[in-house]
């Protein structure tokens, strides 16, 4: 049986301060395969009964509820975790900026956070196998008064879109493969882009449809304009995101992707994690859909 616990960068994400920080990671850079550790990562987390996660707070990919890690990521790492020996899961909430960064220092093991699987962040990082299939939308004031649909419509607009978008987020790599836009408003988390909507800071805010579908489904002041794939030079952007390890750990990766295959091969087995936080099987990756098909950047073999 999984146990789940917040450790103090969670939270410090809760506006609690807390001590030794550097105290409470399980693993070092060093104990990775081939380190200075001697042992695997794998090898490591089993000995010790528990992971750490990073997470950045976004639904319904994970975020805390009462203190409480849930979402759609931890679902799937609580069976595949538990099904590899590592039944303790520790979470950390920290700035989306902060999660590649912190993998690599060491300071947590993986990152569950449904990131997008990108050539950049390949540079920095080892992904899983895709996970989640999205799209994106734009949160707009409720009745949309600037009429727009997608990133083309406000990018479009003369400079009369102030838009919202979170920092290193896809859809802010979006914006810049675009040509770039002045009129923007960089948020660090999904809840400060919905709420500088809100508050007429910005006119929208760019995310993945299943998030801003989610979080504003109950706010009256906010809707959304409707699901859309980004194009950029004729070519449809694939979003999927995947599970993040530190490039040496390849035994874990390796591990996580077997017990991983069991879960997407199987649609009700992957429905039964996912569909209570709003995913559908739509969002269940293609099979012949990898990751180094993503990191390649080449997606015209991919449409």
């Amino acid at each position: 049986m999984i146990r789940r616990s917040i450790t103090t960068a969670g939270l410090a994400g809760l506006g609690i301060v807390a001590l030794g920080l550097a105290g409470c990671t399980s693993t070092a850079p060093e104990n990775s395969e081939g380190g200075e550790g001697g042992g695997s990562t794998l090898d490591t987390l089993r000995e010790e009964g528990t992971i750490t996660l990073a997470i950045n707070g976004e639904q319904p990919y994970s975020w805390l509820d009462a203190d409480e890690p849930t979402g759609a990521t931890i679902a799937i790492h609580e069976q595949i975790f538990s099904n590899l020996g590592i039944d303790n899961i520790e979470v950390e909430q920290v700035d989306w900026d902060s999660l590649i960064p912190g993998l690599n220092a060491g300071r947590w093991d993986a990152v569950s956070a449904g990131m997008s699987i990108t050539p950049e962040r390949c540079e920095e990082a080892a992904f899983s196998d895709p996970e989640i299939m999205y799209t994106t939308t734009l949160a707009v004031p409720a009745g949309n008064p600037k009429g727009l649909s997608d990133l083309d419509s406000a990018l479009n607009s003369g400079g009369d879109v102030t838009l919202a978008l979170q920092t290193g987020a896809i859809e802010d790599g979006y914006v810049e493969q675009l040509g770039g836009y002045d009129n923007i408003v960089p948020v660090d988390s999904a809840q400060n882009g919905l709420e500088t909507v809100e508050t007429g800071r910005a006119d929208a805010f760019a995310l993945t449809a299943v998030s801003l579908d989610w979080m504003t489904e109950d706010n009256d002041a906010l809707e959304t304009t409707g699901p859309f794939v980004q194009e950029i030079d004729g070519i449809k952007q694939i979003g999927s995101g995947a599970t993040v390890f530190r490039p040496g750990d390849t035994e874990l990766l390796d591990a996580y992707n077997e017990e991983l295959a069991k879960i997407t091969s199987d649609e009700q087995a992957y429905l039964d994690l996912v569909e209570p936080f709003g995913f559908s099987a739509e969002n269940l990756p293609p099979a012949d859909l990898t990751t180094e098909q993503l990191c390649s950047g080449d997606l015209e073999d991919v449409q």
